[in-house]
């Protein structure tokens, strides 16, 4: 019979160790989205057995790492006040969302690389869904055109952001200058 005392710290252990390969790819992925997994497990201080004990595959590794970089990037936008006038809400919601895209752009890249392009849409979906509301409040409030498909302005706010994420990794982009871009941009596109 197992001991049970000895069964949570095992499960412990695991969670602690899930949680280094978990950080140690979002860290390696979202510099270089060719990272092996060898040197994922390096990085996290765990072997190859471990690290495939956890994850089956390097797809499901990608999804873990890309699941908690979009986790920690809804944690901060949910942090947002977005109420009120929706084009003052959507610059606030601008300023932290430019930064999100361009520190993850490379992570995605790992996603698109194993990743039916379905899940990838799925694990959007939050972030998505966030933008629409807001896009459709300013709509009704007038601020918004609505002479566009809203799917479609929410694309072209998507297509913004990681084209923003582009020019700053170029260097063409100065990272003080990408909110003030990123937020102009987009609020050219929403008023018509």
């Amino acid at each position: 019979m197992v001991d049970p005392s000895v069964r949570p710290k095992r499960r412990a252990d695991a969670e602690r160790s899930i949680a280094r390969i978990v950080s140690a790819a979002r860290a390696l992925l979202s510099s270089d989205p060719t990272a092996k997994t060898d040197d994922i497990a390096k990085a996290a201080g765990v072997g190859r057995m471990t690290l495939y004990g956890h994850f089956g595959t390097r797809a499901e590794l990608v999804e873990a790492a890309f699941m908690d970089a979009l986790k920690a990037g809804d944690e901060t936008l949910s942090a947002i006040d977005l109420a009120g006038n929706a084009r003052e809400a959507m610059t606030r919601l601008l300023a932290s969302s430019w930064q999100i895209v361009a520190e993850s752009a490379a992570l995605l890249a790992a996603a698109e690389e194993v990743l039916p392009p379905g899940r990838i849409r799925q694990l959007h979906e939050k972030p998505v869904q966030r933008m629409t509301e807001l896009i459709r409040r300013g709509q009704d409030q007038g601020h918004f055109r609505t002479d566009l498909p809203t799917s479609w302005l929410v694309s072209v706010v998507q297509y913004i952001l990681h084209g923003a994420a582009a020019e700053l990794r170029a260097g063409r982009l100065a990272p003080h200058d990408a909110a003030e871009v990123v937020t102009k941009s987009v609020l050219s596109v929403l008023a018509g």
